[in-house]
């Protein structure tokens, strides 16, 4: 039976301090977008779309990005396709893939929101942190988000 191997101090801290940190950090960010009638998920799907080429995504690939089943992307483009955010487009050439496109709705939102959320992650968290801190956090969850990859 392998040793357990316990957490030092250290290791203590920077556990437990992500693990409450991370949830209030969602609230926060959560909360600052709430007044526009989406939650950190629709804004996160928006944006993603967004970035596409031609502002419109595979649902596959859309699912695979925000780490979601095909049952939670429908869950999750419920709410979008209700306020009119976003269409789901089929292939013209393939009728069985289908896209998600923003629209004119989602687009004018995204533009109102955008730099809102963008004022809150500066805000709350990069504004806090040196640009070595900044460069070590990407480079630690690189490799967190690798080693999950690959488990």
């Amino acid at each position: 039976m392998a040793r357990t191997r316990w957490l030092d101090p250290d290791e203590m801290r920077a556990w437990r301090t992500y693990i409450t940190t991370s949830v209030d950090l969602m609230k926060a960010l959560e909360a600052d977008v709430a007044p526009y009638g989406i939650t950190m998920g629709d804004y996160q799907l928006l944006a993603m779309i967004s970035e596409a080429p031609d502002s419109r995504l595979r649902l596959c690939d859309l699912a695979d990005q925000l780490r979601l089943t095909r049952g939670g992307l429908t869950r999750r483009m419920d709410g979008v396709l209700r306020l009119n955010l976003v269409r789901r487009v089929q292939d013209e050439r393939d009728r069985r893939v289908a896209f998600a496109e923003l629209t004119t709705k989602g687009w004018a939102l995204l533009k109102k929101v955008a730099p809102i959320h963008l004022d809150s992650v500066r805000r709350l968290m990069i504004d806090h942190l040196s640009r070595a801190e900044i460069k070590a956090l990407g480079t630690a969850f690189g490799k967190i988000e690798k080693n999950l990859r690959e488990s």
